[in-house]
């Protein structure tokens, strides 16, 4: 591991490491600071020259510290590792249903800026911070060792800010799509060209409830389809129709390839969605829509406006819904709240829905800090 140099914390800062939040605020920083290097290690003590903890320098955005571990113990191999097996011990009942599984949540699962996605027979580790870089690597062969993964891809952040963030192979021949199983049922993953590592593992829980919703003879409008999982869930389910709408073309063509079982059964349709759902027809009328945007911002300053996009939205899908159908509406925004997503909803909404379920979150994305509930889900139910 890097050898720490030393920074003395101002007393609110302190405060947030001692509090054992993850992560130390750049309005939280003396001018020190400024001789430090993007991925600089930490060494924090307090006014007494006191070790009260160890980060990572970030020269770029909010966050300025990622806080490795707290107390005096500087981090090494032996702590990296604990924190893995404690991980991996945390999914052992989920790995009996899935190998599609985040092995690593970052700050969440104590590896600041490093997440692990194990999909079928490939893992890959992102990491999200230059100073992270190393515990990528380390956590990417010690997961592989650990659990007999025979291809693992490495997406370093000092690659991923480039122009062109090529992926490095540790280990095997990773496939261009990757596959995992999810109670019983195959999906995949676009390893060369998928979003973040290749699709969305925290939606497992929307997909299962999906698939085990009676969708017989049913009309699917699934917004914001990406590689059209939801849209195979729905299939699974009964439904007679599902119209998968993106704005990725390619994503489109990804589903189309890998998760229409019966093609028939699917439409596809290319279009900025917020522009396309006003053009809608009245009599479009379905019995499921999915509406599951990515996310808007990681600004706080931007979230008004992002609240006021997101009413707009579900307001325009709302007429679409049949009675008695249902709405999903999901939020993947970490800046915006629970309750505020929710009652955002319910007022684009109006009276003519219920909501009648919140879906819970998956295990392998625990939340270890207010900043991790990122991912909102509610069951609307149209009276």
């Amino acid at each position: 591991m890097p050898a720490p140099r030393r920074y003395q914390l101002r007393k609110e800062a302190v405060g947030v490491v001692l509090r054992n939040l993850p992560w130390v605020f750049r309005e939280h920083l003396s001018s020190a600071a400024n001789v430090f290097a993007d991925g600089d290690w930490l060494r924090l003590v307090d006014g007494t020259n006191k070790i009260i903890g160890y980060g990572i320098y970030e020269a770029d955005g909010a966050i300025a510290i990622r806080v490795l571990r707290t107390g005096p113990v500087r981090p090494d191999a032996a702590w990296l590792r604990e924190a893995l097996k404690t991980a991996i011990a945390k999914r052992g009942e989920l790995a009996k249903h899935t190998d599609g599984i985040r092995l690593v949540h970052g700050e969440s699962d104590g590896i600041p800026a490093v997440v692990a996605d194990r999909f079928g027979d490939t893992l890959v580790v992102q990491s999200y911070s230059r100073g992270a870089d190393a515990l990528a690597r380390f956590t990417a062969r010690a997961l592989a060792n650990e659990l007999g993964i025979p291809n693992v891809v490495l997406r370093p952040a000092h690659r991923r800010r480039t122009a062109s963030p090529e992926p490095r192979v540790v280990r095997g021949t990773p496939p261009d799509i990757a596959q995992f199983t999810e109670d019983g049922v195959t999906y995949a993953v676009d390893l060369a060209g998928g979003q973040k590592s290749g699709t969305y593992l925290d939606l497992r829980g929307l997909r299962r409830a999906i698939a085990a919703t009676d969708l017989r003879g049913k009309r699917v409008l699934n917004l914001f389809s990406f590689s059209g999982m939801l849209g195979r869930a729905a299939e699974l389910a009964g439904a007679a129709h599902i119209t998968n709408v993106d704005a990725s073309e390619r994503a489109l063509a990804f589903a189309a390839a890998h998760h229409a079982t019966d093609p028939a059964r699917h439409a596809y349709v290319t279009a900025d969605i917020f522009k396309w759902l006003p053009t809608l027809g009245a009599d479009e009328l379905y019995d499921v829509v999915i509406v599951d945007p990515p996310a808007m911002t990681s600004h706080m300053a931007q979230v008004p406006a992002v609240l006021a996009g997101y009413k707009k939205l579900y307001r325009a899908a709302a007429p679409h819904v049949r009675p008695g159908g249902v709405l999903v509406a999901a939020c993947c925004t970490s800046r915006i709240e629970r309750t505020v997503f929710h009652e955002t909803v319910a007022k684009a909404l109006g009276d003519a829905f219920e909501r009648v379920r919140e879906l819970p979150l998956e295990v392998d994305h625990p939340v270890g800090f207010p900043q991790a509930d990122y991912l909102k889900i509610g069951w609307w139910r149209r009276r």
